[in-house]
């Protein structure tokens, strides 16, 4: 079920910082039809660190009542605290997700053995599909694959978002964890290579403005037409390069605010873009084709 170019959306605001939710819902009807293979709300890209527990379980639920089960929502449902992963993982199987995505607590800083008991108990608390995030750079703490071999067990736990850009890993997480484990990268730089060492799919920032890019590159890869996946890849580095010239999602939205999909408004503390950076992703944008 979960496979190809999954985004991980952004949630439009308001100039007051308000989640405008007339936007969001369009932006995700948007992205079905540009061809997404899966959606997946309120992770970093989509600022769940500022979105309020109201918001954060309303903006899942338009992604749900949006999709309406055209493709798959993998709402995102982490924390550091373990409690509040449990109640926003039970929000998500109430509300008709597909899975649940659960970030590696950070800023705790818990050892191997605390990863474990952690995605233990989301897992035990609610029957929902789990997809591990392990994004080093983000949390501090990154799940060894024999942690996630462990965790992998669980009946409930059944694949990762991998952050790590190290094309090593899902090699060893593939030998360790099954060929079943549904590993997707979460990194949009090494997509394909990803899926070269065992990936089935990218949960991806670039696909909020250039879907149909990401899912044509997806689809060639999985149907082994690899020179036109690859000729794809090259075409979308420049924006990758511009989307992370500054903390994601700050370049992202300006790029969907260039689209007429959203204002570019993020929330403190992330800041306003540098003109640099914007001239950078207008650029890039152009250079891709999305812009004329």
């Amino acid at each position: 079920m979960f496979k190809g170019s999954l985004v991980a959306l952004i949630t439009p605001m308001r100039e007051d910082g308000s989640v405008d939710e007339k936007a969001y819902a369009d932006f995700v009807d948007w992205q079905i039809k540009e061809g997404t293979h899966g959606v997946v709300p309120v992770g970093t890209t989509g600022e769940s660190p500022t979105l309020s527990h109201a918001e954060h379980r309303r903006v899942v639920e338009i992604a749900i009542e949006v999709s309406r089960g055209r493709v798959p929502v993998i709402a995102g449902a982490g924390s550091n605290s373990t409690e509040e992963a449990i109640a926003l993982a039970r929000h998500a199987k109430e509300a008709g997700a597909d899975a649940a995505l659960i970030v590696t607590p950070y800023y705790n800083k818990p050892t191997q053995e605390g990863m474990f008991l952690h995605f233990t108990a989301i897992a035990d608390a609610v029957d929902l599909p789990i997809i591990i995030y392990n994004i080093p750079p983000r949390s501090v703490v990154d799940m060894s694959v024999e942690t996630m071999a462990r965790l992998a067990k669980h009946r409930n736990i059944i694949g990762v978002k991998d952050a790590t850009a190290n094309l090593v890993r899902p090699l060893h997480t593939r030998r360790a964890c099954g060929d079943d484990f549904c590993q997707l990268s979460g990194e949009d730089h090494t997509a394909l290579a990803f899926n070269a060492a065992g990936g089935v799919g990218c949960i991806s920032v670039s696909a909020n403005v250039a879907p149909r890019l990401c899912s044509q590159m997806q689809t060639a890869w999985a149907e082994g037409r690899v020179t036109e996946a690859m000729a794809l890849q090259n075409r979308l580095v420049p924006l990758h390069d511009a989307l992370f010239a500054e903390t994601s999602p700050g370049p992202v939205k300006y790029a969907a605010s260039l689209l007429g999909k959203t204002s570019e408004r993020c929330r403190l503390p992330l800041a306003p873009l540098m003109g640099p950076t914007r001239e950078r992703v207008k650029a890039a944008m152009t250079d891709v084709g999305l812009l004329n």
